[in-house]
């Protein structure tokens, strides 16, 4: 009875032992079963996800990591005239910065490219200068940032320094007055440039307002309003550094229109040749008058029982007034009258438009 039990016993143990191999075999098998192999992408698709494909990248077809990096910047119109005013402030500022500092200068531009006003504060290097100035004619204001290797090279110039050697910098402490003083000089030369650049397209006035060293105290516009910016690279032999102008689109509304010529004097919309041809054509133009020899109202039971023959008498008389119209515009009165046995009329007057007698 013992054995028996005993081999009862063991064959229960094995019926556990298989049931629990067999258990743990369907759980291992259900993910592998259910999970699709894995698939490895190829390197035109893993391009067109990040968007470096050759295709079309235009706003509409950007993909992947494009739209991504894009989303926080703004697509602004470009002015093509603008450039030309920056280009023509570089020439007159290599020539007005060698008379202010008795030094061979030569002024470059690095790029001038649009982002907003608040992206820029944040990206200032400091320590630097930000002068506010005002655009009297358009009542709107600029900014304009001397960083500080051009501030100790202006110094060292202004006051003497030699040729050959480094402007010395010191960092972690306030500017001067003198430095003060002697940045602002430049900062009047280069906005009397900056006037002088736009004459040729508009006159324009730019005064100096304040000079701040935090860019929260040199907050024009709006951290979300759009700006253009134009960085300058002033070298004078062995010295230098950088000066930007930031130019909001707000600043720079009132003459819009001009900056987007694509050369000086450009007329949107216009052909003189156009025109000309135009006007000696309407000279051409037929066009057919009525006179109204009179107006009557009648009720609509009277309308319809009109039959061939019926007759509707007209109270106009010779040398009465009528109306000469083209379409419903009244154009001129008119005497009524007869001339070799026709009816014939004589403008006396012509009616302004838009009086009550047009219609």
């Amino acid at each position: 009875m013992s054995g028996s039990q005993e081999s009862g016993e063991g064959t229960r143990e094995q019926t556990e032992e298989e049931l629990a191999a067999a258990w743990g075999a369907e759980t291992e098998a259900e993910p592998s079963a259910a999970a699709p192999p894995a698939r490895v992408l190829n390197q035109a698709e893993i391009d067109s996800l990040l968007g470096f494909d050759d295709g079309p990248s235009d706003g509409e077809n950007r993909t992947g990591m494009q739209r991504i990096i894009s989303s926080g910047l703004v697509s602004y119109e470009r002015l093509p005239m603008l450039e030309i005013v920056f280009d023509r402030l570089v020439r007159i500022m290599s020539t007005s910065l060698r008379n202010f500092t008795s030094d061979n200068v030569e002024v470059g531009i690095d790029n001038i490219l649009s982002l907003r006003f608040g992206d820029y504060l944040n990206s200032i290097p400091l320590p630097a200068m930000l002068a506010v100035f005002k655009a009297d004619d358009w009542d709107n204001y600029g900014l304009m940032v001397v960083d500080s290797a051009l501030i100790y090279s202006i110094v060292d110039v202004l006051l003497g320094g030699r040729r050959g050697t480094a402007a010395m910098r010191i960092e972690g402490r306030p500017y001067t007055t003198i430095e003060r003083t002697l940045v602002e000089r430049l900062i009047h030369v280069v906005l009397s440039d900056l006037s002088i650049s736009f004459d040729p397209l508009c006159p324009v006035t730019f005064r100096f307002e304040r000079l701040e060293v935090n860019p929260r105290f040199a907050t024009i516009s709006r951290l979300s309003n759009a700006a253009v910016l134009a960085r300058l690279r002033i070298d004078m032999e062995d010295r230098g550094g950088r000066l930007e102008l930031l130019l909001p689109y707000a600043t720079l509304e009132p003459v819009r229109e001009l900056l987007l010529q694509q050369f000086m004097g450009e007329k949107f919309g216009r052909d003189s040749i156009w025109e000309t041809h135009l006007a000696e054509e309407l000279w051409n133009t037929e066009i057919d008058l009525d006179v109204v020899l009179d107006e009557q109202t009648f009720r609509l039971s009277d309308i319809t029982s009109l039959v061939p023959g019926s007759r509707i008498i007209l109270n106009t008389q010779l040398g009465a007034t009528v109306q000469l119209r083209c379409g419903n515009a009244t154009l001129f009165e008119a005497k009524i009258g007869k001339r070799k046995n026709n009816m014939a009329v004589r403008i006396e007057r012509e009616v302004p438009r838009g009086s009550a007698g047009s219609r």
